[in-house]
């Protein structure tokens, strides 16, 4: 079973950690499944930016990006080649190392 490395985030996982993943699983849902509170404000329909991730190590392991999900991921604060939605990227057989950004653009809250 593959795990992802979940790196170290001042606010939401301080000391970093490692989980395992089904194959077929998004890295939101292994992220929420063990208490990350990763964003996700359109609720993964891939409307919005807030759990955008960066894939450091396992990238091209993952399901190819719809255009959907480049469409929306340039819109992401901080954007590199290894981002993705963590709500559309689907673990595969390979073992990721995930990078939650210091800040997300929230284009969906209401206040």
């Amino acid at each position: 079973m593959p795990k992802i490395v979940f790196l170290p985030h001042q606010e939401l996982l301080p000391e970093g950690g490692v989980f395992e993943a089904a194959a077929g699983e998004t890295i939101l849902d292994v992220a929420l499944r063990n208490g990350i509170e990763l964003e996700h404000a359109c609720e993964k329909s891939c409307a919005c930016t807030t759990c955008h991730c960066v894939v450091r190590e396992g990238f091209d392991s993952l399901t190819e990006s719809s255009e959907d999900e480049d469409d929306m991921l340039d819109k992401a604060w901080g954007l590199e080649p290894e981002s993705r939605l963590g709500c559309q990227a689907r673990v595969a057989g390979a073992d990721l190392v995930v990078e939650i950004p210091r800040y997300t653009l929230n284009h969906a809250r209401e206040h």
